[in-house]
């Protein structure tokens, strides 16, 4: 190579210029991660109450509140319908009620485009009570009290796991983002 070929930089920055986003790896990482999370619970965990949280759902919300405009509002369509395969609830049940929650955080983006991460963790406890009450209701079992005690630690553990997805999210919107060689 020629001594003023820009390839042949080895300082600090040449490595770094003439790079861009991999625009696959860049749309494709959120929504794959989405997918992910609603079908980890087919794994057999065996327990005596509903004790998984719904990490479709725990991905959807921590993309959409750490990375915001990132995820279009109609998104939990298709990512409910795919849920909504897998987590034997009602068809349909997460197609509604993701769109439902994508519509509300986008309500709540606008009146408070400012928040930090306890604001975002408490919307998403809201939000996630919503989802597994509303699930609980629909699911067509009976609504006795007993049953909705038995929805407590699910709902306590989903709401506890919300930082660690989002941290995930964090990870992977920085997987995302990273830069590739132009060639």
């Amino acid at each position: 190579m020629e001594r003023n070929d820009p390839r042949a930089r080895s300082d600090a920055y040449g490595s770094r210029i003439n790079r861009s986003h991999s625009p696959l790896l860049a749309n494709s990482v959120p929504w794959i991660s989405i997918v992910i999370g609603s079908v980890l619970p087919i794994f057999p965990i065996a327990a005596g109450l509903p004790m998984m949280p719904p990490f479709g759902l725990l991905m959807l919300l921590a993309w959409r509140l750490v990375r915001p405009g990132l995820m279009p509002v109609w998104a939990g369509i298709p990512l409910g319908l795919i849920d909504d395969l897998y987590s034997g609830q009602p068809f349909g049940f997460a197609i509604m009620t993701w769109s439902l929650i994508m519509l509300g955080i986008e309500l709540i983006e606008a009146r408070m485009p400012w928040r930090a991460f306890w604001q975002d963790w408490f919307t998403a406890g809201i939000l996630i009570l919503g989802y597994l009450v509303a699930g609980w209701l629909f699911s067509g079992g009976q609504p006795t009290f007993h049953s909705l005690m038995a929805l407590v630690p699910q709902l306590v553990l989903t709401i506890l796991f919300f930082p660690i997805a989002a941290r995930l999210v964090a990870v992977l919107d920085r997987t995302r983002l990273k830069r590739w060689r132009a060639r």
